[in-house]
């Protein structure tokens, strides 16, 4: 399944940490410590700014791919890293879960 197939699974604040230098825009896909060891790629969307700076904190969306392959394994309040390579670039709080398929609360 491609990051297109489906729409966002999460609506989150971005904490940018400063490793990225440069700005990071609507669309950038890094991946994503979703549970345990597992990585996985993640499509960004920025809300407000819709810009992320360096050492920014932004409200936006993340879209994954193949959410199926990790399912009910999100909370509200739960931070996952997201990263380039070996080099984490910031977290992601997870404030609401659009996707019931990730809600740790839906197990149906």
């Amino acid at each position: 399944m491609s990051l297109q197939d489906h729409g966002p699974d999460a609506e989150v604040i971005f904490r940018f940490n400063g490793v990225r230098k440069a700005p990071a825009y609507s669309g950038y896909r890094p991946d994503h410590l979703i549970k345990g060891d597992y990585l996985t790629c993640g499509k960004h969307e920025y809300i407000e700014p819709i810009v992320a700076m360096p050492g920014a904190e932004v409200l936006g969306t993340i879209t994954f791919m193949s959410p199926s392959s990790y399912p009910h394994c999100l909370w509200p309040g739960k931070i996952i890293t997201f990263q380039e390579g070996s080099h984490i670039t910031g977290t992601a709080e997870i404030i609401n879960i659009l996707n019931p398929l990730l809600d740790v609360k839906r197990q149906d």
